[in-house]
Order: structure tokens, then sequence, then C-alpha cells
């Protein structure tokens, strides 16, 4: 990997400090060019790497680096039946030396692909993607105008398979989850949007491109994805560990909720839970949660457009603590808090386009506005430590999607994401790494560098195995952990119904004796419930969330978790 001449794009607005800065490189492409390039922040000239792509191949709204030296990129396939912006149909995987190792093309005239895409920790990716529905479908589906078609976001995880096939291994529609309250006749009919934020109103802001979702992220504690809508100017949570079926309904997966909204934030009069006074978000792109390892993280985070506008107009990065209670969140009154955002940096300039942010380990954050060009990076008292304005390119601009690396992870191959096994109360990391890092919700377990560990406290973990050259992997499906019981643990049981449940809890006892105990646990490893020999539960009084029940007999102790949903 040696120093390349900056050649397509010219540079300018170098370096103000270089001072406190996190990382060694800059990804960014050249939106609707053939270029993509990693720049060095601390030298000058400053072009580290450069991929070169087909005129056939322009980049769209995303580029990622893969672990190894590898580019995840959007590309703006010709001839799609969706037109707009940014439509691009098709995703690639291409080496460091710019070879395309997969390529695969999500098209056709009834659904395309578009904005963002997100790379999973188990190697699949996340694609958002317009689909198609016609005036007869949306007349039967309670819109008020019906006399256009509507194109309706869904979100897809593909599983790459040879060097352009893929399978579709789990989709969420946001067609499943509508409401309106306009015609009782109709689909979708309830008497009340704001008794219903878990749906959206498919006359709100109805049109063709109804919610232009332009962000997605995945959340491997929580099994959860972010989306943000440009539309609608919220950030809305779902579900995913979900089947695909259960994705189509409002039932199933951690949460209990299908594939319904359990969280949204930014313009609660949306879903009738207030007014234009009530709205902080305008025009939003870029939603995420601040990674593990960083200040803040498990916060969410959105790119707001025009989040001041006195003295003068300026795009802003806002980032929110969502009420989150186990995999569910917490509905204080009509609207989700919090009323407005915990954290805000009121950004360098104004764009009523696209924009993006990335926070760092050490605090930092790296900032873009993209039709501009402009790359900065501030500290947490949010001084600018850096900036670099891209001009040249043949929109003018950046993709949107701009990423800090360091050079381990460009350069070194990261051990294999470890997983997690559990023996007694003992949690195991697989493989052989030099060490390993812990996390509990999100949080880093200080001290916590073995193979294995002994949680606490019940919670989320996860954990990245680290290499004899500090590299260290991706992060771990997380594994919900209860303590106090699985050490007793004989077997798993299903007698108790329904579940998910909405507090009153059936036994069914034949499975069981005559002669039983039965303890419920919250998840934070609470007892709250100690009975014997009982028919069945009343869960009411208690938050919404995960829960243990034990049953212990002479011959047994059995499990089993359900879901609280009211």
């Amino acid at each position: 990997m040696k120093k390349l001449l900056l050649s397509a794009l010219s540079m300018i607005s170098f370096a103000i400090t270089q001072a406190q800065q996190w990382g060694d490189y800059t990804l960014y492409s050249a939106k609707g060019g053939t270029t993509a390039y990693l720049i060095d922040t601390m030298d000058s000239p400053n072009t580290f790497h450069t991929w070169n792509f087909s005129s056939a191949y322009k980049s769209g709204y995303s580029c990622y680096l893969l672990p190894g030296g590898f580019l995840l990129r959007s590309v703006t396939k010709t001839g799609n039946y969706f037109s707009g912006g940014p439509i691009t149909g098709e995703v690639q995987k291409v080496d460091w030396n710019g070879n395309v190792v997969w390529d695969y093309i999500y098209s056709t005239n009834d659904y395309c692909t578009h904005h963002d895409i997100k790379p999973m920790p188990n190697g699949n990716v996340l694609l958002i993607a317009y689909e198609r529905k016609s005036m007869t479908e949306v007349a039967d589906a309670g819109a008020n105008n019906t006399s256009i078609e509507m194109w309706p976001d869904k979100i897809v995880e593909v599983q790459p398979v040879g060097t352009n096939s893929g399978n579709i291994v789990w989709e969420w529609h946001a067609w499943d989850h509508m409401c309106q309250n306009a015609n009782p006749a109709k689909a979708n009919y309830v008497t009340s949007i704001s008794a219903h934020p878990e749906l959206l109103n498919i006359n709100n802001m109805q049109a063709k491109d109804w919610l232009h979702v332009n962000g997605v992220d995945y959340n491997a504690q929580l099994d959860q994805i972010v989306i943000s809508s440009h539309m609608w100017s919220e950030l809305f949570v779902i579900d995913h560990s979900t089947t695909t079926a259960e994705a189509a309904s409002h039932s199933g997966g951690n949460s209990g909720k299908g594939g319904d909204i359990l969280y949204r934030w930014g313009n609660p009069q949306n879903y009738g839970a207030g007014t234009s006074a009530n709205k902080i978000l305008n025009i939003v792109h870029d939603a995420h949660w601040v990674p593990q390892g960083c200040p803040k993280a498990g916060y969410l985070v959105g790119f707001n457009n025009l989040g001041q506008t006195s003295p003068s107009q300026k795009s802003c990065v806002d980032l929110v603590n969502p009420p989150v209670n186990g995999y569910n969140y917490t509905l204080s009154g009509s609207a989700y808090s919090p009323a407005t955002y915990d954290w805000r940096l009121v950004g360098l300039g104004y764009t009523s386009n696209e924009g993006g942010c990335q926070q760092l380990p050490n605090g930092n954050m790296l900032v873009t506005i993209a039709l501009s060009g402009l790359i900065y990076e501030v500290d947490s008292n949010k001084t600018v430590l850096w900036q670099q304005t891209i001009t040249g390119g043949p929109t003018g601009g950046v993709g949107a999607k701009v990423f800090r690396y360091s050079a381990c992870y460009i350069s070194g191959t990261p051990p294999i994401a470890p997983t997690i096994s559990k023996t007694a109360d003992t949690l195991f990391a697989s493989g052989n790494a030099t060490k390993y890092i812990w996390y509990k919700n999100g949080a880093v377990i200080m001290g916590a560098t073995n193979s294995k560990y002994s949680p606490t406290q019940n919670g989320a973990y996860t954990v990245k195995a680290v290499d004899s050259f500090g590299c260290a992997s991706s992060e771990s499906t997380a594994f919900s952990f209860t303590t106090g019981i699985g050490d007793i643990i004989t077997e798993e049981i299903n007698v108790v119904y329904p579940n998910p449940t909405t507090g009153i809890l059936t036994i069914d006892a034949s499975k069981l004796g005559n002669n039983y105990e039965v303890k419920v646990f919250d998840n934070l490893g609470k007892e709250i419930i100690n009975q014997k020999n009982v028919n069945s539960l009343n869960l009411s009084n208690f938050e919404n969330g995960i829960y243990h029940l034990l049953f212990i007999t002479p011959e047994k102790t059995a499990h089993q978790q359900i879901t609280l949903v009211k």
C-alpha cells in the first residue's frame, strides 16, 4: 500500500490543526463518479489509496470499508424503473486492487434499492428498497388519495452467494404496518391514530415517495434496526430478531411486537402526539446508533438538516438517549421521550440534502455535508480539529457516508468474530485470540479480557477477539443472559400461554405434575413472583419486557422465557 497522488479531485481547505485526531485514514467516494479514496489526514499530499471503477458502475450514496481492505459500495445501475435520488439498484464488494468480487442487482419494475446499505456482522448486507403499490392497492389500504401509486420502503437482508447472486434471508415491509382512521370499510382502520404509535398512518403526507428512507443501521446488542425518513423527519426502530413472517405481523421476536415500530423520534405530530412545535428533526439523514466502545454508546443519532433556523440556517447532529426497556421502549404520555435532543452539534454549514456523521472512540466526531463536499472532525468540546473540502466530482461533492478507520483495520486481517456459548453461569467466546473485549449492553466491561466471563447481571453480552497485532474482530452476535438460574436449569419447557402476553398467563400443569414451584424473574435477574401449584400468573402490574419463569419440581428445574406487551 503505497501513497498515490490525488488526480481526479482537487482538495482545498486542508488541516486547520492535526492535534487530538482519531484514527489514520478517511474513506469517501465521489458521488456519481468512478473513484473512491482513502486519505491520510495527517499527511500532505494525503491520498493513501484509490479505487477506480468501470464507468458503467458509478458510485451511489454509501461506501463502507470492510476488514482486510474490501470495499462495499452502492452502485447507480442504469435502466431502473424507479426514478429520483438516490436510486441505485446495485451493490458491489471490491477488493483492495479494485477487482469486483461480488456484484448484486436488486432492481425490477416492482422494487429497487436506493440510498444507504449496511454491512452486518454475519457478512450479510441490509438494503433499503422501494416497492411499488398500484392505485388499486393504495385504495384498498385506506388511502385518501386513490389516484396515485405509492412507493413504500422495505428493508431487505441479503446473504451474498458467489460472485453475483444472493439469498434474501429476511425482509421488513412498511406496508405491513400501517393504519388509517378515514374509512372504516377499508384495511388498516383504527379509531385513533394517536393510540397506535407502532403503526404508520398511510394518510400522513401521502405521496408516491411516501417515506423516502435514507439511512439504515444495525444494533447487534439489541438485534434491532433503525432507519431515517426524509419525508417524515423521523427515526424508526424495528425488531430484527423476528422471522420474515413475524416481521409482517404484530407479534414475535425479542420485543413481542413483530415488525411494528418499537420506537420513533423526531416528529410526534406524525402519530397524533404533538404539533409542529414538538418537531425536532427537520429533514433527517443517516440514522444510526453510537457504536459500542464510544462515549454515549447506544444513543441514537440523526443528521438534522435544518436543526437551527436562527440566527442562521445550520445543519446539526442530534443525539438522543432512547428509553430502552429490555427489548422495548417505554412510552410515557402520548409521545416517546426525550422531548428534545440530549446533545447537539451545530454544524459548519447548511444543506437541504445529504449529510452524515461518525462517532469515534475518543469522543471525536466526523461530519459530512455531502453536496458541498465538506468533511470535518470535531472533538468532544465541539472544536474543529480538521476539515477538508472535496471539489471536482461529477455532482460537485461526495457520497453521504464518510468514515474514519485505523491502519490496523485496513492493513490487517482481523480475527473472525467469535460466538458466545454458555455453561452454567459462565459465557465462553470461541477462538484462540490473544485477548478478548467483553461488552454488556454496549458498554465495555473493564478487566474482562479472557475467553470466558461470568456475568453478575442480566443483559445483552457481546465480545470481540483481538489478535497479537492489536486488530479487533467485529462484535459477536449478542447473547441474552439471565443470572442465577442457568446452573440449575435441566430443560427448556413450554407450559405457559399466551406468549407474548398482555399480563394474564395460563399454566398447563399437566406437564409439571402435582407439586411444583414457579418463580418469575425480570430481565435484571430480580425475583418478582414465587408461588406454588398455581394455574395462572398475573404480570399486568409489571413493565413491558422479557421475563423468565422457573418451574421447580422434584424431578427437574425447567425454564420458559415470555414477553410482556401491554
